[in-house]
């Protein structure tokens, strides 16, 4: 199984590198210090492109934020991103995103991901979990923020709400679905 990850991101590394959206010379290994500042400058934009995100962020009771997620495709697509998880505007734990796929589909883009953690109980679950996969150990509410920009808070009310945003590339879709998030040692 992790043969087949692995065998998927080295393809979208590929094709990205290809089309020139990714320098050939990118690492997926990532410090601690590179994760927080990609973290901080990512929901820095999510809080002024975003029109009601600043409610989110202040409801939210941990927030996990994947900059850059790098996703391709031709035939079958993969998507790999690091991230931090903050509680109180601290990082607490660095986890990544891994995402494979098989179907119609091409293109290559770079998005930025975050999840809010609404609900305490969620965010409890979501840390002690090993490999947390949306979708089946948590249901996550995505919004896919457009060219408007703005989110109705009122009509929002879910544990875990996730934001995808920032598009870069090419690429049908917003979704984590079906993606695994997974602690990191840093």
């Amino acid at each position: 199984m992790k043969t087949r990850i692995t065998i998927k991101i080295m393809f979208a590394v590929f094709i990205l590198s290809a089309m020139g959206l990714l320098p050939v010379h990118t690492s997926f290994a990532a410090t601690a210090k590179e994760i927080d500042v990609s973290a901080d400058v990512a929901l820095d934009r999510f809080g002024r492109e975003v029109n009601g995100a600043q409610e989110f962020l202040k409801a939210a009771k941990g927030i996990l934020i994947i900059p850059n997620v790098v996703q391709a495709g031709f035939i079958v697509g993969g998507e790999y991103g690091e991230g931090a998880l903050r509680i109180d505007g601290k990082t607490v734990v660095y986890y990544n995103i891994v995402a494979g796929s098989l179907g119609l589909q091409i293109g290559a883009q770079r998005k930025d991901i975050i999840l809010l953690f609404i609900d305490e109980a969620a965010l409890k679950k979501f840390r002690t979990s090993d490999n947390w996969q949306a979708g089946v150990d948590g249901t996550v509410t995505v919004v896919n923020v457009g060219a408007e920009g703005s989110v109705d808070t009122t009509k929002i009310n879910q544990p875990i709400v996730g934001f995808v945003f920032g598009q870069k590339g090419i690429m049908a879709g917003a979704t984590i679905e079906g993606a695994k998030i997974t602690k990191l040692k840093k």
